[in-house]
């Protein structure tokens, strides 16, 4: 290649790098400006934004609420993250990553601060006695809620990146992490070939955790890559998806924190179960095939 990059002795910022999220990345962590968090008055405060990642969490949530544990209830509070108010004070004291979902947990006598996702959502099945099974099956679970935190940064930081946000298509890059994509991909048909869900017959965080990128992958949601990764030749996987994507409490949960795509699916705080009332009732349809 005639103009290959030749990295420098001692690599330096160069702010003007470009790609959609020059403007907040950056290589140093902190608070870039004083900003305390709202406060609401149920047991579990959410910063977030309807990522794949914020998707976990709000889904976990309303399925917990779904499931009658009326001590899941929860204010979502949204976190513009193109505007860096992630860098904000309050939310660096939550979760010093400066990365959304960031969960306040105030059910205790004190305050217990949960960031990552794939921690809030065992934070949550842990203290609620649900969406984790016990024995050799969790550990199961776990497997794979950690094999999709592992393997995520891959899809959206490396393919999503490079396909769908990057100032320029550079051949290389693309086809490296289209290949590990669909390599991931290929990991879950095979085990569900065979399981209904990612631990058998039982829908657990792992499935929730895997679903808000796998799934909603190849339900054609993220980056406008289905038709290039031939997503639908993973029947399995998408068997899987459709099935978790008929859940009421799925489609609530993917609503939450939503400032983006079809507006009757956009839900931008969420602070009481009756934001999703009667004259909503559209955003609760089941999305046409």
């Amino acid at each position: 290649m005639s103009d290959a990059y030749t990295p420098p002795k001692v690599w330096k910022w160069e702010q003007a790098s470009g790609g959609q999220f020059a403007s907040i990345n950056r290589p140093i962590a902190g608070a870039t400006h004083e900003k305390a968090l709202p406060v609401g008055e149920h047991p579990f405060q959410l910063y977030s934004l309807a990522t794949p990642n914020g998707v976990k969490v709000t889904v976990m949530l309303e399925e917990l609420l779904a499931l009658g544990h009326k001590g899941a209830e929860y204010d979502a509070w949204l976190i513009r993250i193109g505007d860096g108010e992630q860098f904000g004070s309050g939310f660096v004291e939550i979760n010093p990553n400066s990365k959304i979902p960031a969960l306040l947990d105030r059910s205790g006598p004190e305050p217990v601060r949960v960031f990552e996702s794939g921690s809030i959502l065992l934070h949550l099945a842990e203290k609620f006695g649900a969406f984790l099974p016990s024995g050799a099956a969790r550990t199961e679970c776990l497997n794979w809620l950690f094999w999709q935190m592992g393997s995520a940064p891959y899809l959206g930081g490396g393919f999503g990146h490079f396909y769908a946000y990057a100032p320029e298509k550079w051949e290389y890059p693309i086809n490296r992490f289209a290949m590990e994509t669909k390599r991931q991909l290929d990991v879950l048909d095979r085990r569900l070939a065979d399981n209904r869900f990612m631990t058998g017959e039982d829908y657990s965080i792992a499935d929730m955790a895997i679903w808000a990128w796998y799934g909603q992958l190849v339900l054609g949601r993220l980056y406008s890559a289905a038709e290039f990764l031939d997503v639908a030749s993973y029947a399995n996987v998408t068997r899987w998806a459709k099935e978790i994507d008929a859940r009421p409490a799925v489609l609530r949960g993917r609503m939450v924190n939503r400032v983006f795509g079809e507006p009757s699916l956009q839900l931008h705080e969420r602070h009481d179960a009756s934001d999703f009332d009667t004259k909503t009732q559209d955003k609760l349809a089941p999305a046409a095939e």
